[in-house]
């Protein structure tokens, strides 16, 4: 995992002192979905993300969220202050009084937002905590002059332009959907159908729950959450590629995200959860 900062601080300080990151391992490129030419690409900078004591995350809505809705919170599972969900674990209802710090355009951390409340954590077939925090958006955005952002419901396109965006670092990434993976496995847990990033998205330590935005359209598309470091199989900080026929590849240096188109479908008027809604495939408790 680009996990909590907890057993990275070495390996974070050379990282930012210009370490090399490790090199890739050659893979064949996977076709890229045909797109039509592009539009100018979106601005994406640092307005909407958020710094957690140990990770990084973003203020997001739905497309059928309203202004009047309290302002969610999105970031990994394995950044839950109450440590990471076991396998098969679903948390919802979990009382929080965690803080992030929200930072505007430039990176700079303008107000403090507060959490009442673990709507949903897991790291079971996804790796995502989504926090409900004391205000609304529209509290936000007349304060501070900062607007959510939006998670899409679709899934995300092979070959499209990306940047993950690390509140924690204050850090943009910028490269390109390389793929999807079938299962992603590291220790005991499995990831089904995530972002495989082509290798200029060299995350660290810090950048766990950054969103993961299409340049395209502004919307968040997935939620960064590891990469193998050290060539190892399967094991944790070492995820590995698992196919469809049970086939392992290992790519040491390549990060990975969770993809989040789907969790607005479980998300009703008020942006209350129900995983018993029509769409959602969202593991249940």
């Amino acid at each position: 995992m680009n996990k909590p900062l907890l057993a990275v601080l070495s390996s974070v300080a050379l990282a930012a002192l210009g370490a090399t990151p490790a090199v890739a391992a050659p893979h064949p490129a996977q076709p890229h979905t045909a797109r039509t030419p592009a539009a100018k690409a979106v601005t994406v900078d640092f307005a909407g993300t958020v710094s957690l004591s140990n990770c990084s995350g973003s203020v997001i809505r739905f497309p059928g969220s309203a202004d009047t809705d309290p302002a969610l919170v999105l970031t990994n599972g394995h950044c839950l202050e109450t440590g990471f969900p076991g396998p098969g674990e679903v948390i919802t209802g979990q009382s929080s009084s965690r803080t992030f710090g929200l930072l505007n355009s430039a990176g700079n951390k303008i107000a403090t937002l507060r959490a009442n409340q673990v709507v949903y954590s897991t790291m079971t077939d996804t790796d995502v905590t989504i926090y409900r925090t004391t205000t609304t958006y529209a509290a936000i955005k007349k304060s501070y002059g900062i607007s959510p952002l939006t998670v899409q419901d679709t899934h995300p396109t092979a070959g499209a332009a990306i940047k993950v965006v690390s509140g924690y670092w204050k850090t943009i990434y910028s490269c390109d959907v390389d793929g999807f993976v079938y299962r992603l496995k590291e220790g005991d847990w499995t990831w089904k159908d995530s972002v495989r990033y082509t290798s200029a998205c060299n995350t660290i330590g810090g950048t766990s729950g950054s969103p993961v935005i299409d340049t395209a359209t502004g919307n968040v598309v997935a939620v960064n959450n590891t990469g193998n470091e050290d060539g190892e199989r399967c094991t944790e900080n070492n995820p590995c590629e698992v196919d469809e026929s049970g086939n392992v590849t290992v790519r040491q240096g390549i990060n990975y995200a969770e993809e989040t188109y789907e969790i607005p479908a479980c998300f009703t008027t008020g942006n209350k959860l129900n995983l018993d809604a029509s769409g959602c495939t969202l593991p249940k408790p």
